[in-house]
């Protein structure tokens, strides 16, 4: 053993070479948890997804049901004015029958006068009320001002007449007063 061998740096890395390969636990280096975590992962998409278009699917019924409820409203708004104008109408008819078949004008006049005040009883039912207008301060929000005639210093600036009722339904004006202004 006089002789000693010398190591060279090239023997010690040959030495080292490929150390790791029996080490054992190398679980690291496997895909089976990863593998297992995929799948996992890969479920709660496919159960995102069918939320989603459930979601989705229930939204656009939503949006149909509530589409064709908005027709059939359009449709039937007027039904309770119109059912409740039938009685009116009938009475109409019966006036109209009776002027053929009577001279009586008082009568006439008698059974026409009790039709329109069953209209406007009717109407006003509904929430329709006439606009008082004459003898008071013109106003744009209510009145629109067909033409201006000269009136005495009382009357500047105030209706004088009115050439169309304005109405309200449900203090929600509807249609405007079209009104003579005095100047």
């Amino acid at each position: 053993m006089d002789q000693k061998q010398a190591i060279t740096p090239e023997d010690n890395m040959e030495m080292n070479i490929n150390a790791d390969a029996d080490v054992p636990g190398n679980t690291h280096l496997s895909n089976e948890g990863a593998e297992d975590a995929t799948e996992k992962l890969q479920a709660e998409l496919e159960e995102q997804k069918d939320k989603y278009l459930r979601l989705f699917a229930e939204f656009d019924n939503f949006k149909r049901r509530n589409a064709k409820e908005r027709i059939e409203l359009i449709q039937t708004a007027g039904k309770d004015v119109i059912v409740s104008m039938l009685e009116v109408m009938d009475d109409c008819d019966r006036a109209e029958k009776q002027m053929q078949n009577s001279e009586d004008i008082a009568s006439i006049k008698q059974g026409i006068g009790l039709v329109f005040g069953k209209l406007r009883t009717t109407l006003s039912n509904k929430g329709l009320k006439a606009m008082q207008s004459i003898n008071t301060e013109f106003d744009v929000e209510k009145h629109e001002a067909i033409t201006e005639v000269p009136a005495g210093e009382k009357m500047v600036g105030k209706v004088v007449d009115e050439v169309e009722k304005g109405y309200y339904l449900n203090d929600k004006i509807i249609r405007f007063a079209k009104v003579v202004v005095g100047k």
